[in-house]
């Protein structure tokens, strides 16, 4: 479809959970999906809940190892960071992308063992949304370049002045995970981006018009996360799925695809499925594969799906 961007979500979580510690690996599949034609690369962040290798300093690496692609993380918690130092890591990574960072951000899902994360680093897990909003504020107000003085409910501090700016004018872009009403005026407030995982299409199309409504004085750009399982026998995917989903999660499949978009089938089906989403309004994909080899997997999504997502619908 026209103006459909793709990425790869590279998989930092999947190699934990198979005893892997090969962050060389990872930049290799990054270098590979540009070389296939993918429009970016994305990291996650959850350092205690799910472990998996360090997102900013994974992405420093990838940065001098691609030319193109967009470098994205999906998403990052800025409310476990103090945003002075937070502002200096993503300044300093979009100068070493020269501009190619997407500062993908989400609060955190109310779990367990999220609450268990915040409290192990010693935030308020209740306060992560409005320490979350602040952060964001005085994170723009430092990567102008300029001397600044930041009080705040969370955060204050007097005459920082961060180099290097980032490479872009007021920094990378800001895009926010969420969906139900809060989150989608949050989007619309404070973000220049949408990450969503919503299950149906008819969600996202109705929250991506909220978020238009509301959004009268910024252009945000509708995104959507989501997970394919691809095998041509859609039994076997499905079991597949939920391998990958129950270790990636630790929870049940079950309650995880009634609020994150999951698809299990074939090559022609994924396609299908996601122009589900283009036409709801979607206009960049970040995949997140379960499969087993990663190497192929990435090759096999390159070689059926994609092609698919490019071709213009009739």
């Amino acid at each position: 479809m026209a103006g459909l961007e793709v990425g790869y979500l590279l998989p930092t979580r999947d190699q934990t959970v198979r005893g892997e510690h090969e962050p060389g690996r990872l930049i290799a599949q990054a270098r590979r999906a540009e070389e296939l034609g993918l429009d970016s690369v994305w990291a996650g962040d959850s350092p205690v809940t799910r472990p998996r290798a360090d997102p900013l300093l994974l992405m420093a690496a990838v940065a001098e190892a691609t030319e193109r692609v967009a470098l994205g993380m999906a998403v990052l918690l800025p409310a476990l960071r103090h945003p002075i130092l937070l502002a200096h890591q993503l300044a300093t990574l979009d100068r070493l992308s020269e501009g190619r960072l997407i500062a993908g951000m989400g609060g955190g899902f109310p779990t367990p063992s999220t609450e268990a994360q915040f409290a192990a680093v010693g935030v308020d897990f209740a306060r992560r949304i409005s320490r979350l909003e602040e952060s964001i504020d005085a994170m723009r107000r430092l990567w102008s370049g300029e001397e600044v003085s930041y009080e705040g409910e969370h955060f204050s501090f007097d005459g920082v002045r961060l180099a290097p700016p980032p490479s872009r004018p007021g920094g990378p872009p800001i895009w926010l995970a969420g969906s139900g009403g809060p989150a989608l005026r949050r989007v619309a407030r404070l973000a220049d981006g949408w990450l969503p995982y919503p299950p149906e299409p008819t969600t996202y199309a109705e929250e991506r018009r909220t978020i238009e409504r509301a959004a009268t004085a910024r252009t945000v750009t509708p995104a959507l996360y989501a997970t394919l399982c691809l095998d041509e026998d859609p039994r076997k995917a499905r079991r597949r799925l939920k391998t990958s989903i129950e270790s990636y999660y630790n929870m049940p499949l079950e309650r995880v695809e009634r609020v994150q978009a999951l698809f299990a089938g074939t090559a022609h089906e994924a396609a299908d499925w996601l122009h589900g989403y283009a036409a709801a309004g979607a206009r960049h994909l970040v995949i997140r594969l379960a499969t087993d080899d990663h190497d192929e997997g990435l090759e096999e999504f390159a070689d059926r799906v994609l092609p698919l997502l490019r071709k213009e619908r009739n």
